[in-house]
């Protein structure tokens, strides 16, 4: 899928939210991986933040962060799996005013390609919310790395063609 170079690089600023009873920063490899993602593709880290597995706790950290004029979008990772903890998935469908099904339709299909049938045990997601796109990722490193190089790297960027989220960025709270 082709850049246009022709067109102007936009920075999205992204909020990024490691969703883990177990850890913290010193060992949230998969949040380095995308701290690391973000900046390298020219975006903004606007924060980082580890919250644990509890819906209530996400919910909020999430209306605080739609609400930020200063976050276009937040990338969660962990959550999103089968488990009784795992409440990520919950936890965006509390804010979202429009989901957006093919993004883990396309993740799983990604992520078939590396670990097979295992894939069927995610429960990746995206939405929209008050104008902020969230995307919600597994917490492996694999996984984030799927996700970002597979989808998130092409679609956060102006410059993609033919379309991508940050082109409809000015029209997400369009009535």
């Amino acid at each position: 899928m082709p850049i246009d170079e022709g067109r102007p690089f936009l920075p999205v600023r992204i909020a990024l939210l490691t969703v883990s009873d177990t850890r913290g920063l010193a060992e949230d490899r998969s949040g380095d991986i995308l701290a690391e993602r973000i900046k390298s593709a020219g975006h903004i880290l606007a924060t980082r933040h580890i919250e644990r597995d509890d819906c209530s706790a996400i919910v909020a950290r999430l209306h605080s962060w739609i609400d930020d004029p200063q976050i276009d979008c937040v990338i969660t990772t962990g959550g999103t799996g089968v488990t009784g903890r795992d409440v990520t998935p919950e936890a965006l469908a509390q804010v979202q005013d429009k989901e957006i099904p093919g993004f883990g339709e396309l993740f799983r299909w990604l992520s078939y390609q590396t670990i097979g049938t295992s894939t069927i045990q995610s429960r990746a997601t995206a939405c929209v919310a008050r104008g902020t796109y969230i995307f919600a990722l597994p917490g492996s490193t694999g996984a984030v790395k799927d996700a970002w190089d597979g989808i998130l790297s092409s679609q956060l960027d102006s410059r993609f063609r033919p379309c991508n989220f940050v082109e409809l960025m000015p029209r997400l709270m369009e009535r």
